[in-house]
């Protein structure tokens, strides 16, 4: 079981990579199939710490619920806020003002964000990006 603290998540989901369709986490929510899953994935890795019965994350498999419910208590900020280890970041791939994907900060130099990103090609991986470039849309700050 995980201790409060911002790397307790990054720990729990660097546990998983390498993991592929990540049934494990998308059947939690009851579905019979495959389903985009990333949110599926740090709402699964939240659980695991014990952030969602404390209130800290909620509970979703959906992208825009994390940003509409980290936007409501006011832990939310845009893309170019440089993050800390157990930020959600937050995607919009197609520049449309809709977001589309999930992931769980691992660690920011302020320059590079490193992830760790559930259905990232249907699989756990780790990923970079540069801060407040490209399809980054915003971060979710849970208030661990």
């Amino acid at each position: 079981m995980c201790q409060i603290g911002n790397t307790k998540i990054t720990q729990v989901a660097a546990q998983q990579i390498g993991n592929r369709g990540g049934k494990k986490f998308w059947s939690r929510y009851g579905f019979n199939g495959r389903v985009e899953w990333c949110a599926c994935f740090v709402s699964w890795c939240a659980n695991q710490c014990g952030y969602i019965k404390a209130g800290i994350v909620p509970k979703s498999a959906s992208v825009a619920g994390y940003v509409n419910w980290y936007k409501s208590h006011g832990q939310w900020q845009k893309r170019s806020y440089k993050p800390s280890p157990g930020d959600f970041i937050i995607f919009d791939w197609d520049g449309n003002g809709s977001v589309d994907h999930i992931g769980i900060v691992e660690k920011c130099d302020g320059k590079t964000v490193s992830t760790i990103e559930g259905n990232s090609g249907d699989a756990c991986k780790r990923r970079t990006y540069t801060v407040g470039r490209g399809p980054i849309y915003g971060y979710c700050v849970p208030k661990y």
